[in-house]
């Protein structure tokens, strides 16, 4: 008698048991129909066996995790990388191709992580791939003055014309640090006020949170901060005017700085409150703090003119990054010319850099910048965006789920939250549990958002209708898991 491949399916294979391939028995009195049949059940089994049987083969990222791990805390060189907050094993990332990520599988995504902002026209970018290789023919770095430095300075004056006078670092993290230092030489002056939710890089002043009431001194908010190192910070809640004017009344004669995310970008993505930047404007003017703009993530992403240009609010020292390097490493602070006037060599405030002014990076930032120079462009990224907010928004609607789309520009803050939230206590609020189902639906399915529920998102002039009709499709089927879990 035969053997069913019905039968044969319903085999004990893949419930964890023991399971060995069969060998066939010899028996001492043949029986040729018997022997034949047993013979075929064998031959049969041990090829499904082998076939349904076989290990699954963990993927090259899973691999390459476990020998970072071994290499770099967490397996990653920075935090977020690590997949931490939404679970799982982050991507080993092969190669980008314009609004594309392939990862070490071969497996291609519609990326809205974009570096965490820089590559405003997506990835290898020609134009910006030959500035490259053509400074990098010339040698990569000289430790001494650059035309290409000066090049990119007056790009930048361009676009936001109230930079009278910038330096060139390294890192955001480098240029806020800077600029603090120099708002509290120029000032003589040594407290900040800084907002909860807001990211100004990891300088120890800096990493500071709100205590337990809004007039209290910022407590460390990292192991290996001292608390002398924040006990001149002074944490406000973002679009409270209120909470910075009890601040201002109370240590006003000493403060030297205020410092803000113009668009909030590191809770998601919060917009100022109408009359919010005004308002931070006028304290400064006031006590004669310096008001700081952190424009590391809203500079050329809101809009060409920052996030100042959009809004009409100035402030006295504007700190830059990513995009003016075209992805690679880099930084600005600038303003006032009598405040840069401050810094060394020509002033008393010292801050250096081996590889400020980097040629590469220069290279790279005037590629991008020129093209920034075509007003389509950013036309263009308005109506994508669009595009993609109200697709979302709809497919929320039909599967009945609470969720809300801040957008300004190019960078977009998607929540699991009926209303957009207006600060970080009500951020908080978002449901993470549906943002991680909602994260690895969309991954496995080809689309990479940032793997914390609390990072921007952003699209480049490399996505088209394409990819938004890709990203849509694969979120329609996305939110449908999300809104099971609901219903269960």
């Amino acid at each position: 008698m035969g053997v069913r491949i019905s039968a044969l399916r319903r085999l004990p294979l893949n419930e964890g048991l023991p399971v060995r391939k069969l060998d066939i028995p010899v028996r001492q009195k043949p029986n040729e129909m018997t022997d034949r049949n047993v013979h075929h059940f064998v031959r049969f089994y041990n090829k499904a066996l082998s076939t349904l049987e076989e290990p699954r083969m963990e993927n090259k990222s899973e691999r390459l995790f476990a020998t970072a791990s071994e290499l770099f805390p967490g397996g990653v060189n920075s935090p977020v990388r690590a997949f931490k907050s939404v679970g799982g094993t982050p991507r080993f990332i092969e190669r980008g191709e314009g609004p594309y990520l392939i990862d070490v599988d071969g497996k291609r995504y519609v990326d809205y992580v974009l570096s965490y902002g820089p590559l405003l026209h997506g990835h290898a970018h020609p134009d910006v791939l030959a500035a490259i290789a053509d400074a990098a023919a010339a040698g990569t770095s000289f430790g001494m003055p650059t035309t290409k430095s000066i090049q990119l300075a007056e790009l930048i004056q361009k676009f936001m014309p109230k930079i009278e006078m910038l330096r060139f670092v390294n890192s955001g993290t480098e240029a806020t640090m800077s600029a603090i230092r120099l708002a509290r030489a120029a000032t003589g002056r040594q407290k900040i006020i800084k907002f909860s939710g807001c990211y100004h890089g990891h300088a120890d002043p800096l990493l500071a949170k709100a205590g337990s009431g809004i007039a209290t001194l910022g407590l460390p908010d990292s192991s290996g901060v001292p608390a002398t190192a924040t006990q001149n910070t002074l944490v406000a809640n973002y679009n409270d005017t209120d909470s910075v004017g009890v601040l201002v009344d109370k240590f006003g004669d000493d403060l030297a700085a205020i410092i803000v995310e113009p668009v909030a970008g590191n809770m998601g993505l919060v917009p100022p409150a109408k009359g919010f930047l005004q308002a931070l404007r006028e304290q400064c003017d006031k006590t004669g703090a310096i008001l700081i703009f952190d424009e590391v993530m809203t500079g050329f992403r809101v809009d060409p003119s920052g996030a100042q240009g959009l809004y009409g609010v100035f402030p006295d020292l504007t700190t830059l990054g990513k995009v003016i390097g075209g992805g690679l490493p880099v930084g600005a602070y600038g303003g006032r010319r009598d405040l840069m006037d401050w810094v060394a060599p020509v002033g008393p405030m010292y801050q250096a850099g081996t590889l400020s002014g980097n040629p590469l990076a220069m290279a790279a930032g005037i590629a991008c910048l020129k093209m920034l120079e075509d007003e389509s462009h950013f036309a263009k990224l308005k109506t994508i965006g669009a595009m993609l907010d109200d697709g979302m928004r709809q497919l929320a609607a039909e599967h009945g789920l609470d969720v809300s789309i801040s957008r300004v520009g190019t960078m977009s803050g998607m929540y699991f939250l009926k209303e957009p939230p207006t600060d970080w206590e009500q951020v908080k609020q978002a449901n993470t549990e549906q943002f991680k189902t909602f994260f690895h639906a969309m991954l496995e399915r080809g689309v990479f958002y940032a793997p914390s529920p609390f990072e921007a998102g952003f699209i480049s002039t490399a996505h088209t209708e394409t990819e938004v009709e890709l990203t849509l499709a694969a979120a329609a089927e996305s939110l449908q898991l999300v809104a099971n879990e609901v219903t269960v």
